[in-house]
């Protein structure tokens, strides 16, 4: 399945979470907090107001309570406004 984001929309597939710690312990999934970091997959258009400023491929950070989970495939993305970007990870 594809998808395309609408307007100011960037479609980002979330980063697994470290499933140790750096002491060496294993933390099971339901203890894992998630990660705020993201790939960008797909990026809309934009609006006249609302210029896009990432690209497909940028690592960002986001808002932690932003825009709309999906699972596809196994794999879990997320919609968010480009708003909700709050940085670029180099």
């Amino acid at each position: 399945m594809k998808l395309k984001p609408l307007a100011d929309r960037v479609l980002l597939k979330q980063e697994k979470a470290e499933a140790t710690t750096k002491s060496g312990i294993i933390l099971p999934e339901t203890a894992q907090e998630k990660t705020q970091t993201a790939k960008v997959e797909a990026v809309g258009p934009g609006t006249e107001k609302e210029k896009i400023t990432v690209k497909v491929g940028d690592r960002v950070m986001y808002d932690k309570y932003a825009g709309v989970q999906l699972k596809i495939d196994g794999d879990e993305y997320l919609i968010v406004k480009n708003s909700d970007i709050i940085a670029i990870v180099e």
